[in-house]
């Protein structure tokens, strides 16, 4: 994958924008709070000199009070800023958290059909879920440790400086050396950690593989064998994460001798100072203090860093699909598209999936009120048409027309509004029945729900389930049969009530005494729409207006069931003997 952290950050940053006064106010805390704590042992450095020069003198006793106060007062403000700070950051890093993931949602679900197709589902799932919380990582370590660290050195710095030219050299050469170092090293872990990052990814999609067929394991007999493929990866896994944490030992073995040569150099170079009269008792007081703040803000600087990285490794998985530009576009002038006939027109139309493969050249004109069906072979285009007219893809050249309007200058919504889709293989939201038949008209009563189940003859098994309408049909409607969902299915449909109707293979999943059932409803449901019914069972289309035959993306021989039959060397006549001889039922 392509580096696109500026991308990830321009992102951020944009929905940050609207926030962007709290920003300031955290900003503002920020800086306040760093200056106290590097202000603060300054004031120690007065206390312990004043207790060492007077301890005795009547004024020390009163000097001493004032220099505790002003460490109060300092710290009451530090208390005071570092805690705007938090409740600031707490609400501004879970309400971007939210923008991000309903951007990334509105993005996403945006593209078109073909992208989704190409692409898990679960792995998108976790993208998104990545990126918004990658903002949470990225964001901490930038606010409260990068930023705190540079500002805090700075500071140190600035005032070691101030009080000797040595010593600030001492501190400055020593902290460049420990981040070039640490930097380093991370940079080379770095590399290991994705290799690492790969591997559990490996075993986590190994696991879920076979848990999804684990019916295929017991059946194949093939439990040793998965078995002994997973430990191979999750012997992998270790190798690495042994090397890995190993490297991290080594690393922090590197960290604490630099920690250790860094509090004997300053104090053996302070020593030599106040030998010389220029460092005082408070002094070294100061130097513990400085020390202290700047090993602790050092000591975790490479695994901020490899942090920062995997979070925005993370993130980019996500920011190159917001970066991939939607391949299916409203125009900028797109009109809604009303449909008061339903004429569909497929004039000289010419499609393919790939550059030099075309699918569909087909031009063809349905009348409205129009009940047409369409078979023909495997990969004769039949789906791919329904596809085009959804406008799940962009035609290659000519135009579809709906009521003599070219569906690509109207709005994609309106156009979906007005088409009502039975799929092959419908698919169901996690959620109960009447939630899933009220998807095609959310705005339906309990009535119109119960009426659109019983014209589908879904009620004949809601009726039996402990929960009725309110039962949830699991994950893609898993609970239910194939032909318990397609029902569920034309129950949406019917109750959308679209002008134009498309069934694909719509009785495909049901059995004979279902599919008579279905047949008057489905009689029902076209009455008055222009249909688009797709089929392989022949018998499903017997009744149709019209009968249109594909072959090869093109149409081959269109007329009435009878007309079609008449004709001995017509396509259609040799499936209809094929099924009618019982090949296929």
């Amino acid at each position: 994958m392509r580096r696109l952290t500026k991308e990830t950050y321009k992102i951020y940053w944009d929905h940050v924008r609207p926030y962007q006064w709290l920003a300031v106010l955290m900003l503002a805390s920020l800086v306040v709070g760093t200056v106290v704590d590097v202000i603060v042992p300054i004031f120690y450095k007065r206390f312990f000199d004043v207790l060492a020069a007077g301890i005795t003198s009547p004024a020390a006793k009163p000097a001493l009070f004032n220099i505790i106060f002003i460490i109060l007062g300092m710290h009451a403000l530090g208390w005071v800023v570092w805690r705007v700070s938090i409740f600031a950051n707490n609400y501004l890093q879970p309400r971007v958290m939210t923008d991000l993931a309903n951007f990334s949602f509105e993005y996403l679900h945006q593209h078109s059909y073909g992208f989704f197709v190409n692409r898990f589902a679960g792995a998108l799932v976790r993208k998104v879920n990545r990126f918004s919380g990658a903002f949470e990582g990225v964001a901490d370590k930038l606010y409260w440790d990068l930023l705190p660290l540079a500002l805090k050195t700075i500071g140190i710095l600035g005032v070691l400086f101030y009080k000797n030219v040595l010593l600030g050299a001492a501190m400055l050469g020593w902290s460049v050396i420990f981040m070039a170092v640490n930097y380093a090293l991370t940079m080379y872990k770095l590399k290991y950690d994705v290799e690492a990052a790969e591997l559990n990814t490996k075993v986590t999609a190994r696991l879920a593989d076979t848990i999804t067929n684990q019916v295929n394991i017991k059946i194949f007999a093939r439990f040793r064998d998965e078995l002994s493929a997973f430990r191979r990866l999750t012997n992998e896994e270790f190798r690495i994460n042994y090397f890995t944490w190993n490297l991290g030992g080594y690393i922090e073995s590197l960290q604490a001798a630099l920690t250790i040569a860094l509090e004997f150099g300053i104090f053996y170079l302070a020593i030599g100072l106040w030998s010389q009269g220029v460092l005082t008792v408070g002094d070294f007081v100061l130097l513990q203090a400085y020390v202290l703040q700047m090993v602790w803000r050092l000591w975790d600087f490479g695994r901020i860093f490899r942090q920062l990285y995997r979070n925005l490794a993370d993130a980019e998985e996500m920011t190159e699909i917001l970066m991939t530009p939607h391949e299916i576009k409203d125009q900028p002038h797109a009109k809604t598209l009303a449909v008061l006939k339903g004429a569909v027109e497929f004039d000289q139309v010419r499609f393919g999936y790939q550059d030099g493969q075309e699918v569909v050249n087909v031009s063809l004109a349905i009348a409205p009120g129009e009940k047409v069906g369409f078979v023909g072979p495997s990969g004769a285009g039949k789906t791919t048409l329904s596809a085009l007219l959804l406008r799940f893809y962009d035609i290659d050249s000519g135009a579809i027309r709906i009521d003599g309007e070219n569906i690509g200058e109207v709005t994609q919504e309106s156009l979906r509004k007005n088409i009502a889709l039975v799929p092959q293989e419908p698919i169901l939201f996690h959620r109960t029945l009447a939630e899933n038949i009220r998807y095609g008209k959310p705005e339906a009563s309990d009535e119109e729900v119960i009426r659109a189940a019983r014209l589908a003859h879904c009620d004949e098994f809601i009726e039996r389930l402990p929960d009725k309408y309110e039962t949830y049909v699991g994950e893609r409607g898993i609970k239910l049969s194939g032909g318990e969902r397609q029902r569920v299915a034309i129950a949406r449909a019917i109750l959308k009530s679209a002008p134009i109707l498309v069934l694909d293979e719509a009785t495909s999943s049901l059995d004979s005494h279902s599919e008579l059932l279905i047949q008057d409803a489905l009689g029902k449901l076209m009455e008055g729409k222009t249909t688009l019914v797709i089929a392989h069972r022949l018998s499903t289309i017997m009744r149709m207006d019209r009968i249109i035959v594909l072959k090869g993306g093109g149409v081959q021989e269109t007329g009435t069931h009878q007309s079609l039959l008449a004709n001995p060397a017509s396509l259609y006549k040799k499936l209809w003997d094929l099924q009618a001889g019982g090949f296929i039922a």
